[in-house]
């Protein structure tokens, strides 16, 4: 596996022979002519779902967390310094580790704007915590203080690690499982903390961030699933009862991890989230994950926690759930059958 060309003269490759690794693309971007339009089709909505995060008052939130309990401004804390890491991991991982080795022009397009919302996400934890933190390298350290939190970082970090030392077929395909992973797991269940307090009417600003992030991470994570769905099409020897195995043991280990992450910052003490529904939450976001991309799910577990779905959807309405400020500017609207 090598690292693509920039500029390839030399290469008289038709989109039919376009794949998503492995190719011989010219390094032009010729995108009239397409070979996967769900790329393009997912380019456009994300072109329009372009935002910014000042778009975003968080007035009120600046009051709202002093009245917190402590127990909700540690796992407020906790849950925002998990997410800055993995926007923080998922800029760098795209653009060094993956669109390296992606040959397909429409993809590589896609991915590029992937990374720049990843950055715009940094920035809006950024303002997060410029708004509520007294102290914000407390927030921004605490990935080398907590050692829950690193050896979590640390774990999630190794799968990219692997790829950028050993860069395989193999190891490509296992890098787009670990971000379906990343986008419809780690960050699904970090964005669920904020919503949980917006429902009783606390952070609604964190909130309404979060639930712009998540609108893009819902394109991330079709990016990915699309991706392995194509890959078993164009490259079924991959797909080796060896790898799936691999595959399924990272579904599990995330699982364990994310279930004892989420459990460690609420500690049973914020109204909502127990225990049991975190367990539970989480391996129905495995199972969703498993099955977009055909696979046996590994749990067979119902939705805990249905209301956090309309917390985080967009509609035509032009007024959001909280406040009534209008928010929707003629974005784009995205449903997973969509693609």
């Amino acid at each position: 596996m090598h690292r693509k060309k920039i500029y390839n003269p030399n290469s008289h490759e038709s989109v039919n022979e376009r794949k998503i690794f492995g190719g011989d693309p010219t390094g032009i971007f010729e995108l009239n002519k397409i070979k996967y339009q769900w790329a393009y089709n997912l380019w456009e909505v994300m072109l329009s779902n372009t935002w910014f995060p000042k778009e975003v008052d968080m007035t009120q939130d600046a009051r709202d967390y002093k009245l917190l309990t402590e127990q909700e401004k540690n796992s407020y804390d906790k849950a925002l310094s998990q997410l800055i890491f993995m926007d923080s991991l998922q800029t760098n991982n795209l653009i060094d580790n993956i669109n390296p080795y992606i040959t397909a022009p429409e993809i590589n397009l896609i991915l590029v704007r992937q990374a720049f919302e990843e950055a715009l996400h940094s920035q809006s934890y950024a303002v997060m915590v410029d708004s509520i933190s007294q102290n914000t390298e407390e927030i921004y350290d605490m990935w080398r203080r907590d050692m829950k939190l690193k050896g979590k970082n640390d774990y999630i970090a190794k799968v990219y690690e692997d790829l950028a030392k050993n860069p395989t077929d193999e190891q490509i395909v296992k890098a787009m499982f670990a971000n379906q992973i990343l986008e419809g797991i780690y960050f699904y269940s970090g964005f669920t903390f904020f919503y949980t307090l917006a429902r009783s009417g606390k952070m609604l600003g964190s909130a309404q961030m979060i639930r712009f992030i998540q609108r893009d991470e819902v394109t991330h994570l079709l990016i990915f699933q699309n991706m392995i769905n194509s890959t078993k099409k164009e490259r079924p020897d991959l797909f080796t009862p060896s790898l799936l195995d691999e595959v399924y043991h990272m579904f599990e280990e995330a699982v364990k991890l994310e279930v004892s992450w989420g459990q460690y910052i609420t500690n049973g003490q914020i109204l909502g989230l127990t225990d049991e529904i975190i367990d539970q939450y989480i391996k129905y976001l495995a199972d969703q994950r498993l099955k977009a991309v055909g696979l046996k799910t590994l749990y067979n577990v119902s939705h805990p926690i249905k209301w956090v779905d309309n917390f985080s959807k967009f509609n035509d309405q032009k007024t959001n759930f909280f406040e009534g400020n209008v928010t929707n500017y003629s974005k784009g609207s995205l449903s997973f059958d969509d693609f």
